[in-house]
């Protein structure tokens, strides 16, 4: 296969990941609407579509470099490397999806790429210096925010719940509810402008990375059409839903009224922006399930069900290991059909 085709080919599989990883997490972004009757699910994917292609005009592209260059040593990465990394996000987001677990496709794709990475430095140096297709880069602060973020998202939805009810002490619940049912409706786009702002990056930081791989760019850099046609991908499979996921992040871990709903969507969407400003790729699943946690916990302890969570949590660390271990596997597959791969 010549060089450009196959950039071609693994440019639509990463277009098709970001498809994915918008039908996986496009639970994150209309669960809580759902779950609390504000939209019906035609009318909340609709929406959070809208809201995650818009995203495409503001942010920059920080989050693309950090994906691209941040994690693994460039000099040994060539298309072969970026396709055996998105093959393994893209099986392990389908895997995860079946069994209905909100995992990170953020950290998904990271893994696969560190995981390939890995496996091509395995041929080159040997088994034991395989450690060697990694950079120090931005790992510290991405693996801090596997637990920052769901905490951040746990303390901030907690604290806007005692803000509400402050506010809204002399109220009647459903006067609360008849105000927050319209106020949701901004959460939720919030929620999916950080969705969007975030998430569709790390796609174009691949892209970038094959496409300066091959020799088609001078300098890892995004091009303009990188970043619509990542954000296009990622509205299109908001679209198609993740209604598996929907049920476990709408009503499994926690029950939500408006108000709650809210504060979560909201206290998730700030716990995104942070990181994004700074560069880094996080975890809009992680940053969500913290903060409906942290409703559900301000009601009641009991009121999570942690069994579910601790669940969620177990997929959570598999996540990189596993997508690094898929994506290893399909580049030794590669490297049966393609031998200087």
């Amino acid at each position: 296969m010549s060089t450009l085709n196959l950039v071609i080919l693994i440019i639509a599989i990463a277009l098709i990941f970001d498809f994915i990883n918008g039908f996986h997490d496009s639970a994150n972004s209309i669960a809580t609407v759902v779950a609390t009757r504000v939209l019906s699910p035609l009318h909340a994917v609709v929406w959070a579509a809208f809201f995650n292609f818009v995203a495409a005009f503001t942010f920059g592209t920080a989050v693309a470099d950090t994906v691209g260059k941040g994690f693994v040593d460039l000099s040994i990465v060539t298309p072969y490397v970026v396709l055996a990394g998105v093959i393994g996000a893209i099986v392990w987001d389908l895997i995860t999806w079946w069994l209905g677990l909100p995992t990170s496709s953020s950290h998904a794709l990271i893994g696969g790429y560190a995981g390939a990475s890995m496996a091509r430095a395995t041929f080159l140096y040997g088994f034991g210096d395989s450690i060697h297709g990694l950079i120090v880069g931005k790992w510290p602060q991405t693996l801090a925010f596997i637990v920052l973020s769901p905490m951040i998202g746990m303390l901030l939805a907690y604290t806007l719940m005692l803000i509400v009810y402050w506010v809204f002490q002399k109220s009647t619940p459903a006067k609360m509810d008849k105000y927050f049912r319209k106020l949701q409706l901004l959460s939720a786009a919030a929620f999916s402008f950080a969705h969007g702002s975030n998430d569709a990056q790390k796609t174009m930081g691949i892209i970038a990375a094959v496409l300066f791989s091959a020799k088609y760019l001078p300098t890892l850099r995004v091009p303009v059409w990188v970043i619509f046609s990542a954000h296009a991908a990622i509205g299109l499979g908001t679209l198609s839903g993740g209604w598996r996921i929907v049920r476990t992040m709408g009503g499994r871990i926690t029950r939500l009224k408006p108000r709650g709903g809210f504060c979560a969507e909201t206290a998730a969407a700030l716990s995104i922006f942070f990181p994004t400003l700074l560069g880094l790729p996080v975890s809009t699943t992680h940053a969500i399930a913290g903060s409906i946690a942290g409703v559900g916990s301000f009601n009641r302890i009991k009121a999570v069900r942690w069994g579910i969570a601790r669940n969620i949590v177990w997929a959570w660390g598999l996540t990189i290991p596993a997508a690094a271990a898929i994506a290893w596997l399909s580049f030794l597959m590669i490297r049966v059909f393609v031998p200087g791969a």
